[in-house]
């Protein structure tokens, strides 16, 4: 029998859904930590606010399964986080359109004195879009809590051209390869 908690360390309603989907139980404890690191790459600038996210949270729950994740666009070698208004919206999707970036998330697992680490990458391709079809999009509430601008599962989708890697992952959680460490980690608990 496991008592061992799983506590998903994130504010993000559609990492919440992407847990849920999995079937585990858990908590949701959210993380006030300055989210500005050092890293200039953006696979270990995502791991180390996944890291932080969980030290954070590691001191209330010692004992029980941490999970964090951060997720990083990158596009033509330019970290997109966020847009801050209207402009910064315009300004990310003028440049993520007819093109293809990349989807970085970062995932910390972490559980009594273990850890477990990975990052996942999907590339994504946007198809063309006319001017109009960017100021419609950047003129509806879609755009403004999401890394590189968009939701792959929202009204963004019809400009998604193809993509190369988890889809789930672009949402914001790879769920299969998470979903392996879980069962992996209770397994091992309760040995």
């Amino acid at each position: 029998m496991c008592y061992m908690k799983i506590i998903l360390g994130s504010k993000s309603p559609r990492r919440r859904e992407l847990l849920s989907m999995l079937g585990y139980e858990f908590l949701v404890e959210v993380s006030d930590i300055d989210e500005h690191v050092s890293e200039t790459d953006p696979q270990k600038n995502a791991l180390a606010i996944a890291r932080k996210k969980a030290q954070a949270i590691k001191q209330k729950y010692p004992n029980d399964l941490i999970i964090c994740a951060d997720t990083i666009v990158v596009c033509d070698g330019t970290i997109i986080g966020k847009p801050k208004d209207i402009d910064d919206a315009r300004r990310i999707i003028t440049k993520i359109q007819d093109n293809k970036h990349i989807v970085y998330t970062a995932v910390v697992c972490s559980y009594s004195d273990k850890k477990v680490e990975f990052v996942e990458g999907t590339k994504v391709y946007i198809t063309k879009m006319t001017s109009e079809e960017i100021e419609e999009y950047i003129n509806t509430s879609e755009p403004y809590d999401k890394s590189g601008g968009y939701a792959i599962q929202g009204i963004f989708g019809k400009y998604i051209e193809k993509i190369d890697g988890d889809f789930y992952n672009v949402v914001g959680l790879p769920i299969c390869k998470l979903n392996r460490i879980i069962e992996k980690i209770i397994k091992n608990s309760n040995h």
